[in-house]
């Protein structure tokens, strides 16, 4: 069986976390084949974590640039979406492909994800472990890209790719950023209530991005063909272009509202969420 894969579409904020949580609760609820996304975000956007305080980033100067703010059901620090290709992984908790385990899971798709970058011209290895010596005071200790974690890929000990996983007894969700492009300054300016030329060198020493390594310009759909081929040659799959289910296009509507809310965006504020 072939699983599914949605192609680089770039879509606002609310519709990519909206799309996604359609195509998990859809998966899970109906232990569909596993898809696998990629896309971008138009216009740019920082995503926070779940448990995220709004404080933690510049939510006046992200409103002065004209960037969306949008709450993840996914864990992790604030992100800041523009030179980048997405991806997320949704797959079934019946896919015996995936061990039943956030970090085995988390190493296997970055094995993936890594065996495409490779094809760049890139070598990424999966970070060992979560790098614990960032004080939680740190003013850095709210941006995502600053502190790697476990099995997430790093490029001479660069960060290049963000990501996080949700669960539920029918299956997961994993979605990231891959940096095409990184901007230390702008970055600082959007995802940390306070910036300084020493916060934007420190984080500029932690990140890295696929064009400032490889040899000649790539583009959003190569990027995105390249970590396809990775994950099929990875886990010995293939897929098949596809798009979502009117069922999903329906939820993912519907879902919008919810993630375009102050409801769920400052205060967190979620209806129950069933799955098998």
């Amino acid at each position: 069986m072939k699983w599914r894969l949605l192609t680089y579409r770039t879509f606002s904020a609310f519709e990519n976390m909206a799309i996604d949580e359609a195509i998990f609760r859809e998966t899970a609820a109906k232990q569909k084949k596993p898809t696998l996304r990629f896309f971008g975000w138009s216009p740019p956007a920082v995503s926070i974590g779940y448990f995220q305080d709004l404080k933690e980033i510049n939510l006046e100067r992200c409103r002065d640039a004209g960037v969306d703010i949008v709450r993840r059901m996914t864990g992790g620090k604030a992100v800041y979406h523009r030179h980048e290709v997405a991806y997320s992984l949704t797959a079934p908790g019946s896919e015996k492909k995936f061990p039943d385990d956030i970090i085995r899971s988390y190493e296997l798709i970055s094995r993936g994800l890594a065996r495409g970058l490779s094809m760049l011209g890139i070598g990424a290895d999966p970070a060992a472990d979560d790098c614990r010596g960032l004080p939680k005071k740190s003013p850095l200790s709210s941006a995502c890209f600053f502190v790697p974690s476990a099995r997430e890929l790093l490029v001479g000990g660069k960060k290049i790719c963000g990501s996080a996983q949700v669960r539920t007894r029918g299956g997961f969700l994993q979605h990231g950023s891959m940096l095409m492009v990184f901007d230390a300054p702008e970055t600082v300016s959007l995802t940390l209530p306070s910036s300084s030329a020493t916060v934007c060198s420190r984080l500029r020493n932690s990140v890295t991005a696929v064009n400032d390594l490889s040899a000649h310009a790539v583009s959003e759909q190569y990027l995105s063909l390249a970590l396809q081929k990775g994950i099929s040659e990875e886990l010995g799959i293939e897929f098949s272009e596809g798009r979502l289910t009117a069922s999903e296009k329906l939820l993912a509507h519907e879902l919008v509202q919810k993630y375009a809310s102050d409801a769920w965006n400052c205060q967190r504020r979620k209806e129950a969420f069933k799955a098998v």
